[in-house]
């Protein structure tokens, strides 16, 4: 900071001063900035830019082109005013240089008609090109008059871009900025250690600001940036690392797994139920009649090496669509029971839980562990037997919904909660469930949405991972088609010929009856055509979330049956629903659906011996459209179109983000473009903390401050 600027600035008020005794700035300026919510000098020193312009070079007027944003630099040669039909007032100043000439436009602004009377010499302006009738025109540029001691410079440079609101322009913003940065940059206090920065290569934080709000040039810009967004992951990484350590650290269940049969019997098994006759290894084989994937053989070691452990398990388990992950989960309540203790699943919807009980059911029928449900649509008597059976321990194995974690729920011996599709619940949710153990029950983290890499180690960063990356043998691809709604007659005769082969469909739409609004296929609508005008030779059923459940009930058990042929639905059946007889999959106005979505209704199909397909009927409206359904097109990858998906959409819009509240509540970093940076903060977060765990040492007092007010609720303290 220069002597002059040291002078006027405003030691002991520092960063919370008001932003109206910046230079330049005043109470009625500061009144606009507030609109923004900058109140304070730290307020706009924090302010990031939304992008810039880059008005660096300043082409002769001659080689200017429509539709480029430019600088262009000339002599103000003439102001011309025009009054226009209903009271519109039309000004145009030209300026020119030696090749050519250029005229600036503006409407209805004609203080800049008084500012360009007192201009005598050159003018300097940056805007879009356009075509004009005489020559070009670049309208409302933003502009200044150049005096003989102006530096060009000052206005030809990287630009910052900030988010305005109404009545606030953005003069005003950059003049605060500069002022901020000038006065006030180098008051800021760093909190990242001298160390880390220097390890890291990161500028200072007083630096940063200074060149985010006024560049010298775009790498020192990028370097300011990437400063920013290493901080703020570092902050999340640290209070994710900690809570991992502070599980770590805790007291659980240590569930015997390896002595299960053993002579010895399981310690404590004897005193609940019936102590187990044999290895868990040689119940696995009998609950499966398959031959397990070798994914799925080493999820299985990871879990139960987690569960032999003294500390808690908090796993999360990812499996693409159709890879076993049910399997998985089965062999962990297996290990579970065998050990002496129940366990819980807790699924979203009432189809996804029952269809898990019906399949884990028949799993363990054989076994002689007795397996009960519990969801909102049964009766009295059969939740009050499902909750007693739960309260006894009579309920080995409880399947539920939301159900599970009410009030009047209790479990005898509960030692492992299971989450299915985490992403459709919150964090309480989850914890309401293990709340109601004896212990620090076990958690298992399950989802078929898989998550991108940057998404994982932000939402779920404090759990250990585990992916299930193959999928059964004899699982054959599902062959994926666009077609445009006008070939919608081919699609029919497709399907026909395939239902007469003895497959069964799926019709999906985005929604259950038609809307002025939106023109697209209802699934009342459809259901009535394709039975009354399309498929009258077969048995066409409806299903979707306004039916009653027994309604609901009784379709899906038909459809699973063969007796109903197609089944029209909205995405209700996005998860949960396992027909392995159901070969074909059309999702009408496919481009109204997210591509994590599409790839989960796909995945409805392809589940037993015959070749799969999947019909997206769309017009691409829009480009993320068209690239959405090309990606579904090109890969059945789950894994690789949630990345698309990220890029295509945001971190914001992917499912299960925005419950996270602040986690992914990102001020400057993209998980897109910082992966990379986020990696590395994943790192030195580790590092930080293997040496100070609780961020006790001097130089670490300041990020512990940054992490205690963003998340003061899940900072836990370790045990040293």
């Amino acid at each position: 900071m220069s002597a002059k600027a040291e002078q006027k600035a405003q030691p002991g008020r520092g960063l919370d001063t008001d932003v109206q005794f910046l230079k330049g700035v005043g109470p009625k300026l500061a009144l606009m900035l507030n609109k923004l919510g900058v109140r304070t000098v730290g307020d706009m020193l924090f302010t990031m830019p939304r992008r810039y312009e880059d008005r660096r070079e300043i082409p002769p007027i001659s080689f200017l082109r429509p539709g480029q944003y430019a600088s262009v630099r000339g002599e103000l040669v003439d102001v011309f005013t025009k009054s226009l039909r209903g009271g519109r007032v039309l000004l145009k100043a030209s300026i020119q240089d030696e090749t050519g000439r250029i005229a600036l436009v503006w409407f209805n602004q004609p203080w800049v008609a008084k500012q360009l009377e007192k201009v005598k010499g050159e003018v300097i302006a940056f805007g879009m090109v356009k075509e004009g009738d005489r020559m070009m025109e670049m309208h409302a540029p933003e502009w200044e008059a150049l005096g003989e001691d102006d530096d060009p410079d000052d206005f030809a440079r990287l630009v910052p871009v900030y988010g305005l609101s109404e009545g606030v322009q953005q003069w005003v913003v950059r003049k605060a900025a500069r002022s901020a940065v000038e006065y006030y940059a180098s008051y800021v206090e760093d909190p990242l250690p001298e160390a880390l920065r220097r390890t890291e290569k990161l500028p200072s934080l007083s630096k940063s600001l200074a060149q985010i709000h006024v560049p010298d040039d775009t790498d020192k810009r990028d370097k300011a940036r990437e400063r920013l967004v290493f901080e703020e992951f570092l902050y999340l990484q640290l209070m994710l690392q900690m809570r991992r350590m502070a599980n770590v650290q805790e007291v659980g269940i240590s569930f015997p797994i390896s002595k299960v049969g053993g002579g010895d019997g399981v310690v404590g098994a004897s005193l609940f139920w019936e102590q187990a006759k044999r290895p868990i290894a040689d119940d696995l084989k009998e609950m499966f009649p398959f031959e397990l994937t070798g994914a799925q053989k080493r999820v299985i070691k990871e879990i139960f090496a987690d569960m032999e452990r003294a500390a808690p398990m908090n796993r999360l388990v990812q499996g693409d669509v159709g890879s076993g992950k049910t399997a998985v989960a089965a062999a962990a309540m297996l290990a579970c029971v065998r050990c002496g203790y129940q366990a819980a699943l807790m699924a979203p919807t009432e189809i996804l839980a029952e269809q898990h009980y019906f399949t884990i059911h028949q799993m363990f029928d054989k076994l002689g562990i007795e397996t009960r449900l519990l969801v909102g649509k049964q009766t009295s008597a059969q939740k009050r037997k499902a909750v007693e059976a739960a309260r006894s321990g009579q309920a080995q194995i409880c399947i539920g919904t939301h159900a599970l974690i009410q009030e009047g729920v209790e479990f005898a011996r509960l030692g492992l909660a299971i989450i299915d599709e985490q992403h459709r619940f919150g964090l309480l949710q989850r914890e309401a469930l293990r709340s109601k153990a004896i212990a620090n029950a076990d958690v298992l983290v399950m989802t078929a949405t898989p998550i991108p890499r940057s998404i994982a180690l932000t939402l779920y960063g404090e759990l250990d991972s585990s992916v299930i990356d193959g999928l059964p043998p004899g699982r054959k691809p599902i062959k994926t088609h666009w077609k445009r709604p006008n070939e919608r007659k081919s699609v029919y005769d497709a399907v026909r010929g395939l239902i007469r082969e003895g497959r069964q469909a799926y019709f999906v739409c985005p929604f259950i009856s038609e809307s002025d609004k939106m023109q697209t296929q209802a699934a009342e609508d459809l259901h009535y055509r394709l039975t009354k005008e399309v498929f009258p030779e077969f048995k066409v059923g409806l299903l979707h979330g306004q039916l009653k459940s027994s309604e609901k009930e009784e379709t899906m058990n038909a459809f699973r049956r063969g007796e109903i042929d197609v089944l029209v639905s909205t995405v209700v059946i996005e998860v949960g629903v396992d027909v392995p007889n159901a070969s074909v999959m059309v999702v009408e106005d496919a481009n109204r659906f997210g591509l994590s979505q599409l790839h989960q209704l796909r995945g409805r199909v392809g589940r037993g011996e015959h070749q799969a397909f999947c019909v997206l009927v769309a017009d691409a409206t829009n480009d993320d459209a068209a690239q959405r359904l090309q990606v579904m097109v090109q890969t059945s990858d789950g894994f690789r179109i949630a990345e698309e998906d990220l890029k295509i959409r945001g971190e914001g819009e992917l499912s299960g983000s925005k419950q996270q509240g602040s986690k992914l509540n990102f001020k400057y970093a993209d998980l897109v473009a910082d992966y990379h940076v986020l990696i590395r903060a994943r790192e030195a977060a580790i590092r930080v903390l293997s040496s100070d765990p609780n961020l006790a040492e001097k130089e670490n007092r300041a990020m512990l401050e940054r992490v205690r007010t963003q998340w003061p609720e899940d900072l836990p303290i370790l045990v040293s």
